[in-house]
């Protein structure tokens, strides 16, 4: 499997991944995810919002115990982050199989679209829009780079845009979902554990910093004249990572556009996304405003216009204690198991973290010997991740088998 689905997507200069959501790279993907599906006879399904299911027992019956992740990409993105859950729920449930495990309850592999939001600069898009976070208007709204709407670029994928919207009554039949993903970080490998339980994911979110400023010529405007955006926007930067630093959490401006984007050219508008992370929504409060005042002292200094804007926002997420703790009991019961699985917070996001709020979830982390992630150089250990389809098989046949 994961030989077949490695060519997909990824480029050659990089190295890395561009699989963006609704591209001929996410068309093979769900092309290898079909396949499959079909392979082991399980029947395929492709919702409203265009996310992948395949069923292992009736769909309708309910308390259905659901698991995979996404395949789509960040760019340059790496081999691991998403694609790892989805291998590794084909590859637990041919474990199960081989145990000749009797399921007494519907299970289901998923593959999310659009979680990265590489494209259209919002993550999550397909479980946010079944879970009801994000709206069928709201969803119409979002264009990618380039100018193209969501709707015209699911058309042009072979999908229907009018038909996405909340997915209650699928909700409603799922028990229990277990999302398996690498590590984006080195606790586990700090712990010497292949295998993680997810306690929480932090408060996060993407905010969009627009620096008007006045073009103007390279070569002829004096300095004392211009006024700049660029030099504001570099104050800020500069701004996130100290907020940051001061309140133990994360800032990051990773994206940039400049306008009119000439050498000679100063510009008129440079526009640059923050995104940030803290353990508690009171650190991640303080950092965001720290760095917006900060942008407005500079830009008033500069006679720089400067309007911000909340793109996106996930509120602390704690997975249900009560399925966090089967998972470590059915974990830790295991022969040769440690007496206490290790159970820690992630700073990343997931589609597990937006179904939360509709139904019990919780997450199964693989060890990363170098905590890289969203980079060509993301990696697992071939032992690690057979660890965590053991793992993953063990907590599926304690939820759904006899």
């Amino acid at each position: 499997m994961w030989r077949d689905l490695a060519p997909l997507g990824r480029d050659p200069g990089s190295g890395g991944y561009r699989r963006y959501a609704w591209t001929a790279a996410d068309t093979d993907c769900r092309a290898w995810f079909r396949a499959q599906a079909e392979a082991r006879g399980l029947v395929h399904e492709l919702d409203r919002n265009g996310n992948q299911w395949a069923w292992l027992g009736d769909p309708l019956a309910g308390d259905a115990v659901v698991t995979g992740s996404h395949l789509d990409s960040v760019p340059d993105g790496g081999a691991f982050d998403g694609p790892l859950g989805v291998v590794s729920s084909f590859a637990a449930l041919d474990e199960l199989r081989r145990r000749g495990a009797r399921f007494t309850r519907p299970v289901a592999i998923t593959n999310f679209g659009d979680e990265e939001g590489a494209r259209f600069g919002l993550a999550c898009v397909g479980s946010r829009l079944t879970a009801g976070r994000l709206t069928a208007e709201k969803a119409h709204e979002l264009r990618d780079g380039d100018g193209v709407p969501l709707p015209r670029a699911m058309e042009a994928a072979g999908h229907d845009p009018s038909a996405i919207g909340p997915d209650p009554e699928r909700l409603a039949r799922i028990g229990a979902f277990i999302e398996l993903h690498v590590e984006q970080g080195r606790a586990l490998d700090l712990s010497g554990d292949p295998v993680g339980i997810a306690s929480a994911i932090w408060p996060h979110g993407r905010w969009r910093f627009d620096f008007h400023g006045e073009a103007n010529h390279a070569g002829t405007t004096r300095l004392a004249d211009r006024r700049d955006p660029m030099l504001t926007y570099a104050e800020t930067v500069l701004a996130a990572r100290r907020e940051a630093e001061l309140a133990g959490a994360l800032a990051t401006f990773g994206k940039v556009s400049v306008e009119p984007n000439g050498v000679n050219a100063i510009p008129s508008l440079v526009r640059g996304w923050l995104d940030s992370r803290a353990a508690d929504q009171s650190a991640l409060d303080t950092v965001v405003a720290g760095i917006e005042s900060a942008a407005r002292a500079h830009a008033d200094r500069a006679g720089i216009e400067l309007r911000v804007v909340r793109e996106s926002f996930t509120p602390v997420v704690e997975f249900e204690h009560a399925l966090r703790d089967e998972l470590g009991k059915i974990l830790g019961q295991r022969p040769g198991a440690r007496s206490a699985v290790p159970v820690l917070g992630t700073g990343a996001g997931h589609d597990a973290g937006i179904l939360s709020g509709s139904i019990p979830t919780a997450m199964l982390f693989v060890r990363n010997p170098t905590g890289v992630s969203h980079s060509p150089a993301e990696y697992a250990a071939e032992d690690d991740c057979v660890a965590g389809i053991l793992a993953l098989a063990d907590v599926l046949e304690g939820l759904a088998c006899t």
